[in-house]
């Protein structure tokens, strides 16, 4: 609707991604290639093998559930992380690799400029960069195109010469709106709140001390609370999928009626299913 505006009016029409290099990820192709998957299209028709960098899907994903079935379900899980996780029940191996903050590196903006950057300390103890780890496996592989000496070499080499916001398109297309009810229940909505966006503020305790940190509520309008005979303020058992979660139950006058918003990204919600879908609510 925004582009439609746009395109009455004589404005630009842009959007942000939905990450800090996502700019960068697609110049780079990390995307599906004409027969390639998605991460949901590769838990919805499990793999043999999954290789995570950087990656908690009981925490990154859309649906957890489904992530943590596909992982337990594979013949081989590799994860690639800075942390010990909850990869240890499903990995076969851990690979420690160092955060972006021990790294070089290139982001590109929504604007198409390119910012290179250095780590700001030396990886601890055994830890190397992704990119190295990934590099190695490349070679004992014999996968052609890994043989890159420094990640500056690799932003060159993707980058190229001339003007990069020439090669981008904010355009989209072959979308439409689905406007069915899905259920005549309660349906979750989710955020992801700020601090729970990845590995690196997850597990900065001083940042959850914070409002912005609190853990996840059940947050219903006022009269879907009174339907449901819950007050704001008691614990209740939240249950989607086989998954199920106690939370607070705060009133939130700003949803619709027959909406619950749980977050995701959390571990007090890892155990819920998808982030949109229908969900219960009852006295815990």
């Amino acid at each position: 609707m925004a582009q439609q505006i746009a395109e009455l009016t004589g404005a630009t029409f842009g959007y942000l991604g939905e990450a800090a290099n996502s700019v960068g990820g697609y110049i780079a192709g990390a995307v599906p290639g004409k027969d390639g998957l998605n991460a949901a299209q590769m838990l919805a028709s499990p793999r043999k093998a999954y290789l995570l960098l950087n990656v908690e899907p009981e925490l990154d994903m859309h649906n957890p559930q489904a992530a943590l079935q596909a992982m337990q379900a594979a013949d081989l899980v590799v994860a690639m992380s800075a942390y010990k996780h909850r990869a240890v029940d499903y990995a076969d191996v851990l690979l420690p690799i160092a955060p972006f903050t021990e790294t070089s590196g290139t982001f590109v903006n929504t604007e198409g400029r390119a910012q290179s950057f250095k780590g700001a300390v030396k990886p601890l103890g055994e830890a190397r960069p992704g990119w190295k780890v990934l590099r190695v496996l490349g070679n004992l592989l014999d996968v052609a195109g890994f043989d890159y000496n420094s990640s500056e070499a690799v932003r060159d080499d993707v980058l190229g010469n001339g003007d990069l916001a020439a090669r981008l398109n904010n355009r989209i297309s072959g979308i439409t709106v689905d406007t069915t009810i899905a259920s005549n229940g309660l349906e979750r909505v989710s955020d992801v709140p700020i601090y729970s966006t990845d590995a690196v503020v997850r597990r900065a305790v001083a940042v959850h001390k914070t409002p912005d940190g609190a853990a996840p509520a059940a947050r219903l309008h006022p009269q879907t609370l009174a339907s449901l005979g819950l007050s704001a303020g008691e614990a209740v058992k939240v249950s989607q999928g086989n998954g199920q979660a106690v939370l607070t139950a705060v009133a939130d006058e700003g949803l619709p009626l027959q909406a619950v918003r749980v977050a995701a990204g959390h571990e007090a919600t890892s155990a819920l299913g998808a982030m949109l879908g229908t969900i219960t609510v009852e006295r815990a």
